[in-house]
């Protein structure tokens, strides 16, 4: 009984750690997702910088410091990308931890319910016997 609990446990856990996977999942995604946003707005300020436009070489100097502000939130967020894929594998690890030991603990109530069935059978078959035994004289 006191194993089918922590089974029953150990699924719960385990429905959490998913979850908190999921979590670390969107918060990689979302990351990489500003991470192509800044990039495209890079190749955009880099195109304006090249251009040979008189209106872009107005501002030629205001390109340059967006182009600054945009490396150093690229940056930045190959920084939190990084920190976000250690997370994930970090908790995809614990999942698959509570994964195998939720297994393990089937397991053993199986096992233990297998021998639990044996040991009712042979009771009954040593019970029969003895009791008609007695009943005969």
């Amino acid at each position: 009984m006191i194993e089918k609990k922590r089974s029953q446990k150990l699924k719960r856990l385990l429905s959490v750690q998913r979850h908190i996977e999921r979590m670390a999942e969107n918060d990689l995604a979302e990351t990489s997702r500003q991470r192509v946003e800044v990039n495209v707005a890079m190749d955009d300020v880099i195109l304006a910088l090249g251009s040979m436009d008189p209106v872009h070489h107005a501002f030629s100097q205001n390109y340059a410091d967006r182009f600054g502000r945009l490396t150093i939130k690229d940056q930045q967020l190959t920084g939190m990308q990084q920190i976000h894929e250690m997370r994930l594998t970090r908790e995809r690890a614990k999942g698959d931890r509570l994964e195998d030991g939720m297994k393990e603990a089937l397991e053993v109530e199986r096992r233990e319910a297998d021998d639990n069935a044996v040991y009712d059978v042979i009771d009954q078959q040593f019970a029969t016997p003895a009791s008609s035994k007695l009943q005969k004289p």
